[in-house]
């Protein structure tokens, strides 16, 4: 048998294929379809309000009876000092003056309008749902929290981007580890926003293989059965796809957003703090040209909830260049297939490669 059944055991799961969580693209529907192919779902609440949080839990339990992880963001939020507010003043004022030159109306927030949340809320909402699996990024839960999570049966699944923040998620007792390549797309999980470490993700996975004694999910990169075989040859017990699922019927991307797609080219794709003040691969286009190595990038999650206006607004005129697109490097053809087929296509492919050899 090809796949191994340590995670999928422990998960509840028939296939140990997880669909990313992917927040602003995936759908409560995307985590249904993710289901009924035998993979797991994964639910991106990100950094939403509990009362959002718990909405979108229900839905998805309309939507399906079987296991899907609950996501969150436990990034670090900085303390609000006299010059990141000066900052914020400038980067609001640039900002405008940017929208204004390329005919896009935007009510820019003030610094105090920002609903910046730390997790705690909804490591409470994960618990009083429910809810049996959370994966995390941005860095660690605190110790507290990971006693009280396991003390409810939660299973606790990390994101690394290196060996040591694999040996440090490890060594806090998280039961699962996702090892992020440099070629996922979208936001990297590191610890530290400020210094991504650019590491491939073969070289990375077989680093924390040999590093570490829980199970490891792969994320970058894997788009069809060869990725996914390579891959699962280096240590991986889990495969967490996303790049794959971008244009997908359930995707929450827009037509001209799945169009931008499948039209990138290799040199076009690239990592930027622009968008968020974190780093992020996505499709380079007029906004990041304008904006990235500038002095008008706040800290995260400042940038993020500062431009979020002016994406909405861009995805309103259809506007690709004022948009992150998040993209792997993996290139595709992007089908526009539900997401249940296309990881069953996945679990098929790889499943026919492996009768041959």
């Amino acid at each position: 048998m090809f796949w191994p059944d340590t995670i999928s055991k422990k998960l509840g799961i028939e296939y140990p294929v997880i669909q990313a969580p992917m927040f602003g693209v995936s759908t409560v529907q995307m985590v249904a379809a993710a289901t009924r192919a035998g993979c797991l779902g994964s639910l991106a609440l990100a950094d939403l309000s509990a009362e959002e949080s718990i909405k979108l839990i229900r839905e998805t339990r309309k939507l399906t009876d079987k296991p899907f992880a609950a996501n969150i963001f436990v990034h670090h939020i900085p303390e609000i000092t006299e010059p990141l507010r000066l900052k914020f003043i400038k980067t609001r004022q640039f900002l405008k003056q940017l929208a204004k030159d390329n005919d896009i109306e935007v009510n820019f927030p003030d610094l105090e309008d920002l609903n910046v949340r730390s997790y705690h809320e909804l490591v409470d909402v994960v618990i009083k749902e429910n809810c049996k699996i959370l994966s995390f990024t941005f860095g660690n839960l605190d110790d507290q929290n990971i006693q009280k999570l396991k003390e409810n049966g939660v299973t606790l699944i990390g994101t690394c981007t290196s060996v040591n923040e694999a040996l440090i998620l490890e060594k806090s007792g998280i039961d699962i580890i996702c090892v992020q390549g440099i070629e996922a797309g979208g936001h990297r999980g590191t610890f530290d926003p400020d210094h991504v470490l650019q590491i491939g993700g073969l070289s990375l996975l077989s680093q924390v293989y040999d590093h570490v004694k829980v199970p490891l999910i792969y994320a970058g990169g894997i788009y069809n059965g060869k990725t996914l075989q390579a891959v699962k040859n280096l240590g991986a017990q889990g495969f967490q796809v996303g790049n794959l699922l971008l244009a997908s019927c359930e995707s929450a991307l827009q037509p001209f957003e799945k169009e931008r797609l499948k039209k990138a080219k290799e040199n076009e794709i690239m990592l930027t703090k622009s968008f968020s003040g974190r780093y992020a691969r996505g499709v380079k286009n007029k906004y990041i040209e304008a904006v990235e190595d500038s002095e008008y990038i706040l800290p995260y999650p400042y940038q993020n909830k500062l431009t979020n206006a002016l994406r909405k607004a861009a995805k309103s005129k259809q506007n690709a260049d004022f948009v992150g697109i998040w993209i792997g490097q993996s290139l595709h053809d992007y089908s526009e297939l539900s997401a249940e087929e296309i990881l069953k296509n996945l679990i098929f492919q790889v499943e026919e490669n492996e009768m041959k050899l």
